[in-house]
């Protein structure tokens, strides 16, 4: 890592009246959670085409046969926060980070924040959802998804709600529009940030790539933390070729190194 940059995008942190991270897959990955694309992606072993929200319309017997195999193998291990998780949380708790805004459905932010006994200091926007529900396209009932992918599982395919609709995982399937209410917060908070972290991701899918445009756009400093290089590169203040669980731990050291 260069010091020079680590230490002014910490020293940017420490003064800023409000900071934004927004976070990829590359920050789940150390916690051993499957990318979906790359030389080794999950969808170099499952058809993408299988998962849009119309098969899911005309044929959602055997979208969930599909589904319940894609969960187990995204999902299927003893996933845990790591230190870049952990690092971002402590940040959150500090009051130096207003917001997380990530396209990862795996619950990991969550699960980070919630391991310590003191009251989360950070808000996090799910873009994409979150894997570990489902939703009731009829009613909009949300339940916990371990027990409804039993039943599935078990032969009920589609798994319905009680009031006969049938669920579908609680994440935006291909085809089907994010949620429009979070999609402008997440955009709110890009244009009023002082500082924008774009974290583990390869800012190549939209609405999420286009963050820290509008956040450079309204003059913030922005800091990209990713091992390849991004489309959104030209117009990062810092960027920080360094895998996220060593750079991350190492500017909340040095943002708190100050106090």
């Amino acid at each position: 890592m260069d010091e020079t940059d680590s230490e002014r995008l910490a020293d940017d942190l420490r003064v800023a009246d409000s900071a934004v991270a927004l976070t990829g897959a590359g920050i789940s990955a150390p916690s051993g959670v499957p990318t979906f694309r790359g030389d080794d992606g999950v969808w170099e072993r499952f058809d993408e085409g299988q998962f849009t929200y119309g098969r899911f319309q005309r044929d959602p017997d055997g979208f969930w046969t599909d589904r319940v195999e894609l969960q187990r193998e995204l999902f299927g291990g003893d996933h845990e926060p790591n230190a870049a998780h952990e690092a971002l949380a402590s940040l959150g708790l500090d009051g130096r980070l207003e917001a997380i805004c990530t396209q990862n459905t795996d619950g990991l932010h969550g699960d980070a924040l919630e391991s310590t006994d003191e009251e989360p200091g950070t808000t996090i926007l799910e873009l994409h959802g979150n894997a570990r529900r489902v939703r009731c396209v009829d009613c909009g009932r949300r339940q916990a998804a371990d027990p409804i992918f039993e039943r599935a599982e078990d032969g009920e395919l589609p798994p319905r709600c009680e009031c006969g609709g049938p669920y579908k995982p609680d994440v935006v399937l291909f085809g089907e529009q994010l949620p429009g209410a979070v999609i402008q917060r997440a955009k709110s908070l890009a244009r009023e940030c002082d500082v924008f972290l774009a974290i583990g991701s390869s800012l190549v899918v939209e609405p999420a790539a286009s963050l820290p445009r509008l956040a450079a756009s309204a003059g913030a400093t922005v800091g990209i933390v990713n091992l390849e290089s991004t489309p959104c590169d030209g117009v990062a203040d810092v960027v920080l070729r360094e895998d996220v669980t060593q750079a991350l731990p190492r500017l909340r050291e040095l943002v708190e190194s100050a106090d």
